[in-house]
């Protein structure tokens, strides 16, 4: 059975939308996409908007198509059956863990999961060009998620359910 992350930001229309299909596209060349799933929806989200045409564009260059993408409002649901919720920001992941505490275990910043610190700046409204840098920071980001799901996939003794080394007091502050 496929896992299923889940990539969460403001609105869902650029950074954890970008992200879902960064992280399909590279499941792929990876010969990945049936062991992964991935999907991406916004705390604040308008459902049925379309991508930001800056976010479009990149993922344009990037051989990825965005065109199609339509805004998801987060529910308890996508919570409940996402295996691992990657946020992109504290304050993001500070939201889902307090809606639903139950399920706080499951809930990451991507950056914190991937082993890095900080959060991935919203690139709304930005020049095309931060969209590039954001497309680059989730890109890397993802590789290094996915380098651990695999990893935790093969066998070998380490857990793709949570960051090695994660500290628990990362969650507070940041912004939506």
């Amino acid at each position: 059975m496929a896992k299923k992350v889940l990539f969460v930001c403001t609105g869902n229309t650029c950074r954890s939308s970008m992200a879902e299909v960064l992280a399909r596209g590279m499941l792929a060349e990876r010969g990945l996409q049936d062991e992964v799933e991935v999907v991406s929806a916004g705390i604040a989200a308008l459902p049925g908007s379309e991508a930001s045409p800056q976010a479009v564009a990149v993922m344009e260059e990037m051989g990825l198509d965005l065109k199609s993408h339509r805004a998801s409002l987060l529910t308890r649901r996508d919570v409940e059956e996402a295996d691992l919720v990657l946020a992109m920001t504290a304050g993001h992941k500070k939201l889902i863990q307090d809606r639903f505490p139950d399920l706080a275990g499951k809930v990451f910043t991507l950056a914190e999961f991937a082993g890095r610190d900080g959060d991935v700046p919203d690139p709304f409204g930005a020049p095309v060009e931060v969209y590039r840098r954001c497309a680059g920071e989730l890109r890397e980001l993802i590789s290094l998620v996915l380098d651990r799901l695999a990893a935790g996939e093969a066998g070998d003794g380490r857990s793709a359910s949570g960051p090695e080394g994660a500290r628990p007091g990362n969650d507070v502050g940041g912004e939506n």
